[in-house]
């Protein structure tokens, strides 16, 4: 078994790992405070010292290019909002149709994955057009490319899926067959710590 595989199986990062993760996040944390005004570092670290499992997903997020930041903050349930802030789609996640249902209805060139799974399978949530269009609030991103956003049961019972993405200066909502997939296409995903 590969180290990546024992990362995978285990879902928990080593000492080594976490601490070069953990400057990692502060390093970009630290470079934008414009996505967290009023967030204290010491307090999510705080948060992610008590919550180590999500130190794996937060992982996943960096290693498939989503460059995660703190994006918010909910009094209410003392939880930090952690998603993609990478400029573009993360690399790693691109080329997939939206979901299973989708990957197995294609008969030829499927791709490799889907965005829900893989989302699932790194413990994150794809971004919800509301959340979507709140990260573009902060600053713009997929000027060249696209991402998937979770879609409503009735759009998606009728085959379809929706993405967004920012052009001429605003964010578009689209939709496409959920099978369909594209180079410039991935997701973003969001993690509660």
């Amino acid at each position: 078994m590969t180290k990546r595989n024992e990362i995978i199986d285990k879902k928990e990062l080593s000492q080594e790992q976490s601490a070069e993760l953990l400057t990692v996040l502060k390093d970009r944390f630290e470079k934008n405070m414009n996505r967290h005004k009023d967030i204290e570092w010491a307090k999510v670290q705080a948060k992610l010292d008590a919550n180590t499992e999500k130190l794996w997903s937060l992982n996943e997020m960096e290693r498939t290019g989503g460059e995660p930041d703190v994006v918010g903050y909910d009094k209410k349930k003392d939880e930090y909002t952690f998603c993609d802030c990478s400029v573009e789609s993360p690399k790693g996640r691109r080329s997939v149709c939206y979901d299973h249902k989708a990957l197995e209805s294609r008969k030829k060139n499927k791709p490799e994955n889907n965005a829900i799974d893989m989302a699932a399978s790194m413990g994150i949530e794809l971004l919800t057009e509301e959340q979507y269009r709140a990260l573009q609030e902060l600053e713009n991103f997929d000027i060249k490319t696209s991402s998937w956003v979770q879609t409503p049961t009735d759009i998606r019972e009728l085959g379809g899926a929706l993405f967004c993405d920012r052009r001429y200066g605003h964010v578009f909502v689209y939709h496409n067959g959920a099978e369909s997939y594209y180079a410039t296409r991935g997701f973003r995903g969001s993690l509660m710590v």
